[in-house]
C-alpha cells in the first residue's frame, strides 16, 4: 500500500506562477539582439572531465550527487533514486529515467511533490533527478555569445557517464519533467534524435515562439535575475537559435520516440484555492494543442491528454506521470503493467 502524503505548494512555485502570469499579461518583454551560438562540440567533447565531489545518501535509495560539472562551470546537485533490487543486484544493467524540474525550484521536487519513491521502488530503472539551475530551463545558455551555463551537455552527456561509472546505468534512458522540465524532455529528445526512448511532458512550454511564450519565459529567466536575452538571444536577430531550441520546430525529429503529452487549459477549473495556476496553465493551452497537432500532421505518434480545466500544479502533474509510465516504460523496455 503506498504512504499518503500530505504535500504543500512551495512558496517559490506560487510565486514563480504569479510572476509569469503577470508577465504574459503585460506589454513590452522584447529581447535584447544578439548572436546566436548552438551547444558546442567541445563542451560535449569535455563531459567525460565530470566528476563526483560529494555523496549524501538519505536511504538505502536515495543519494544526493554533487557533480563538479565543465560544462556548467560549477558544482551542481543531482539526486538518484535507485530500485529496491538494486541492493541485491548492483552490477546490473538498468535503463535510466531521468525526471526534471520546473522552473524556480531544484532536484529534490520530484520526491518532495509526489510519491515516486514508492512507485518506483518495484521498477528496474534507476532515476535521476539533476539540477537546471534555478529557472529549471536545461538548455545551453548563449550569454551573448560568450558561452555560458551548458545544463543540456551537463545533464545529457555528464551525468549519464557518471551514471553509468557509479551505478551500471545502461544505453536506454527515458525523459519527463514538469513545466518547464516538460520543455527540456521535448527538446532534448528532439535535439539528441535516438538519444531518449521516451519522453513525456506535463504542461511543458513546447512552442517558445508561440504568442506570449517569449515573454512567459523572459519572466522565468528576469525572476531569477538574468537578463532575457542571456538565454537564447534576442527574438529577432537570434531567431535560429530559438528555432534551434524549439520542441515545436524540431518535431520532425521525434520519429520513433514514445511520447506523452499533457496539458490542462486552466479557467474554469475546480482548484478554486490556485487561481494563478489556473491561469497559468491556461496560458499553455494553445501552444500544446498546436504541437499535438503538428506531431499528427507529421505523422509522429503519441499520446496525449489535454483535459478541460487543471492547474499549473502538482496536483495534476503526480497524476500525469503514473497515467504516462506505460509510454515511459515501454521505451524503455520495461514492463508497462508493473
Amino acid at each position: 500500500m503506498r504512504r499518503t502524503r500530505r504535500h504543500r505548494r512551495s512558496l517559490r512555485t506560487r510565486l514563480a506562477m504569479l510572476t509569469a502570469t503577470a508577465a504574459l499579461l503585460a506589454t513590452g518583454g522584447a529581447l535584447v539582439a544578439s548572436t546566436a551560438q548552438g551547444t558546442t562540440t567541445s563542451a560535449r567533447e569535455d563531459a567525460a572531465a565530470a566528476e563526483i565531489v560529494d555523496r549524501r545518501w538519505l536511504d538505502e535509495r536515495t543519494v544526493d550527487l554533487t557533480v563538479r560539472s565543465p560544462a556548467v562551470g560549477a558544482d551542481v546537485p543531482v539526486r538518484v533514486l535507485l530500485p529496491d533490487s538494486y541492493a541485491e543486484a548492483p552490477g546490473r544493467e538498468r535503463p535510466v529515467l531521468y525526471l526534471l524540474h520546473g522552473a524556480h525550484d531544484d532536484h529534490t521536487s520530484w520526491t518532495r511533490e509526489t510519491d515516486v519513491e514508492e512507485f518506483l521502488a518495484d521498477k528496474e530503472v534507476i532515476t535521476v533527478m539533476p539540477s537546471a539551475g534555478p529557472t529549471g530551463i536545461p538548455t545551453d545558455w548563449w550569454n551573448f555569445g560568450r558561452g555560458g551555463a551548458d545544463y543540456e551537455t551537463f545533464q545529457i552527456d555528464e551525468v549519464m557517464g557518471l551514471l553509468r561509472a557509479e551505478f551500471h546505468a545502461g544505453p536506454a534512458r527515458a525523459v519527463a519533467g514538469v513545466s518547464t522540465g516538460g520543455y527540456g524532455a521535448l527538446a532534448f529528445a528532439a535535439r539528441r534524435p535516438g538519444t531518449f526512448a521516451a519522453a513525456a511532458s506535463y504542461s511543458g512550454i513546447l512552442d517558445t515562439t508561440a504568442t506570449g511564450m517569449r515573454t512567459v519565459v523572459g519572466a522565468i529567466v528576469a525572476r531569477e535575475g538574468q537578463l532575457p536575452a542571456a538565454l537564447w538571444g534576442g527574438a529577432v536577430l537570434q531567431w535560429a537559435n530559438w528555432s534551434a531550441h524549439n520542441p515545436y520546430r524540431l518535431a520532425d525529429r521525434l520519429h520513433g520516440t514514445h511520447l506523452y503529452v499533457s496539458q490542462g487549459s486552466g479557467l474554469p477549473s475546480d482548484d478554486f484555492g490556485n487561481l494563478e495556476g489556473a491561469v497559468l496553465e491556461g496560458t499553455l493551452w494553445s501552444q500544446a494543442r498546436k504541437f499535438v497537432a503538428r506531431l499528427d500532421a507529421l505523422g509522429v505518434p503519441a499520446r496525449s491528454h489535454l483535459y478541460r480545466g487543471g492547474t499549473h500544479a502538482w496536483s495534476a502533474w503526480r497524476t500525469e506521470f503514473e497515467t504516462s509510465w506505460p509510454t515511459l516504460a515501454s521505451g524503455l523496455g520495461l514492463n508497462p503493467a508493473r
